[in-house]
C-alpha cells in the first residue's frame, strides 16, 4: 500500500466532516490544529475511522488523542504503517 499522503488526508478530511469555506484546506495547514481549521472531535473521530478502515490499521486511542495536528496524525499513520510492515 502506497504511504499515507497529506492530499490523502485532506480527502479524508473533507469526506469526514465536509469543508465549511471553500480552500480552506488547500494552503499549508500541516501545522494549525484541527480545531482551529474548524474540525472538533467528532469530526475527528469520524477522520481517524476512515484512515482506519482505509489504510487497513489500528491507530491507537492514546495517540491520536496526542495528534492535535494534520501533520502530528500523519506522523502517527507513518508510524504504524511502518510497524505493520516490520
Amino acid at each position: 500500500m502506497s504511504a499515507f499522503s497529506r492530499s490523502d488526508l485532506v480527502r479524508l478530511l473533507r469526506e469526514s466532516a465536509g469543508e465549511e469555506e471553500p480552500g480552506l484546506l488547500d494552503g499549508d495547514v500541516l501545522d494549525v490544529s484541527f480545531s482551529d481549521l474548524g474540525y472538533d472531535s467528532v469530526a475527528v473521530l469520524q477522520l481517524i475511522g476512515l484512515i482506519e478502515r482505509e489504510r487497513g490499521i489500528r491507530l491507537a486511542d492514546e495517540t491520536v488523542s496526542e495528534a492535535q495536528t494534520p501533520r502530528a496524525l500523519l506522523e502517527v499513520v507513518s508510524t504504524v504503517k511502518g510497524q505493520a510492515a516490520a
